[in-house]
């Protein structure tokens, strides 16, 4: 299994910004075009963007979608999220050009209802998020934009996302996520017991090629951020390798 690289801008108010553990008082804004980053990254060789809208993941609708729309129209496949609630968020990210649409606190909070999005919008056009914490040896799962705990955890959700035919699953350390301190291999290799079949997108702490090469064989696809934005990793040199 090849291990696929997708870059990822995460949009606030129209900028590319990062946050630290999914904080929002913990923001990193950088002075980049989200158009002429995403340019580059196509450039470079990448197939896939990987868009979150953070101002929808915090307010329950979105605030970005023009950016969305606009990064759409460029020749990568763009999967978005952040915010998403219903079937009419569904079609207006698909209406935009959105190829995959990522969905986290509904898929937490009511998978019954996602697992009938699966079915009629096709698995390969939707991505599971379960962004998750280790709290006592228990994988937790987060939702509205990581602001709130969900009662049911990882080893409950990924099996049951399999078993009802979901094919993308996006799974972020929380802790991890934007402090650069690698990629936590041991929860890939848990979801790739608990949930075979699922390609897992991993999320969190990758700082170079070192980490993109550790992954290899733990997971289908890796989600760049911070690491691509600070130029501690080169797209290019990576996607060769």
């Amino acid at each position: 299994m090849t291990l696929e690289l997708i870059p990822a801008l995460d949009l606030r108010g129209g900028r590319v910004v990062r946050l630290r553990q999914g904080d929002y008082a913990q923001e990193t804004a950088y002075p980049l075009d989200a158009l002429a980053q995403a340019q580059g990254y196509r450039d470079a060789g990448a197939r896939h963007l990987h868009v979150v809208d953070l101002d929808g993941a915090r307010e329950g609708r979105f605030r970005n979608l023009a950016v969305i729309e606009a990064l759409a129209r460029l020749d990568l496949a763009v999967q978005a999220g952040g915010g998403v609630r219903s079937e009419d968020d569904l079609e207006r990210l698909f209406d935009a050009g959105v190829e995959r649409v990522v969905v986290g606190s509904v898929a937490v909070r009511e998978s019954g209802r996602v697992i009938e999005w699966i079915e009629r919008f096709g698995a390969e056009h939707l991505v599971i998020a379960l962004d998750t914490r280790e709290v006592e040896g228990i994988w937790t799962l987060a939702s509205a934009g990581w602001t709130e705990a969900a009662a049911t955890t990882l080893d409950e959700l990924a099996p049951r996302y399999a078993q009802a035919g979901a094919r993308h699953l996006l799974c972020t350390d929380i802790g991890r996520d934007g402090m650069l301190s690698g990629p936590n291999l041991e929860l890939y290799e848990h979801l790739a017991k608990i949930a075979p079949g699922l390609a897992v997108q991993a999320s969190g702490g990758v700082r170079d090629g070192a980490d993109v090469e550790a992954l290899q064989g733990k997971a289908a696809a890796v989600i760049l951020g911070r690491s691509l934005l600070e130029g501690r990793l080169d797209l290019a040199a990576a996607l060769q390798c």
